[in-house]
């Protein structure tokens, strides 16, 4: 594979498909009327994370709205809607989240990804996975290492579920193709060399 930036990889557009970043962490595809239309939602751990997927959700033409999980804590979802039906197919198999087999990672995916569940950790920076969906993590896995990011699978009791990346050069890497952190990201949040 070819060396991605996030800036190189951004020079096509914000795509809709740059939506699978969430559902690489704890995001959900829910699809509606027989297939005919679809919603991506995200559970998020900080309102700034959750203004931040809004911005990136416009900036894809994706309407979409913050609300506030059962739990209390800010809640993401776009407009049901005909064009998240390839996505949502994709990741789902029945209505099991599953890793579509041609998946690959590119700069606007892994922000997105970054944006929902990422956070840095000692020695390296997690890339959170979904507690509900552990059929996904090894899939994940070998598709970030596939992008010249191979991580260490952590469990809940390292922190995760997540994908640790660490050393400088993977940890640089993770910087380029992510771009700079959004706004009211703390330090602890974005990946740093």
């Amino acid at each position: 594979m070819g060396q991605l930036s996030f800036f190189s990889a951004d020079a096509r557009g914000p795509r809709v498909a740059d939506l699978a970043g969430p559902l690489c962490g704890p995001g959900q595809a829910v699809s509606f009327g027989r297939g005919t239309a679809a919603r991506v939602s995200a559970v998020v751990p900080d309102r700034w994370r959750a203004d931040a997927l809004l911005a990136a959700c416009a900036e894809r033409g994706v309407e979409a709205e913050i609300a506030t999980s059962d739990e209390g804590s800010p809640l993401v979802r776009t407009a049901v809607r005909a064009d998240l039906v390839p996505l949502a197919a994709g990741w789902l198999r029945g209505a099991v989240k599953a890793v579509p087999p041609d998946f690959e990672l590119d700069g606007p995916v892994l922000r997105l990804w970054a944006l929902v569940a990422g956070r840095a950790v000692p020695g390296g920076y997690l890339m959170g996975l979904d507690p509900h969906a552990p059929d996904t993590h090894r899939s994940l896995a070998a598709t970030l290492a596939r992008a010249g990011l191979p991580a260490t699978l952590v469990g809940p009791r390292g922190g995760g579920p997540g994908l640790r990346v660490s050393g400088r050069r993977r940890l640089g890497r993770l910087v380029e193709l992510v771009g700079g952190p959004p706004a009211g990201c703390g330090p602890e949040d974005w990946p740093v060399t």
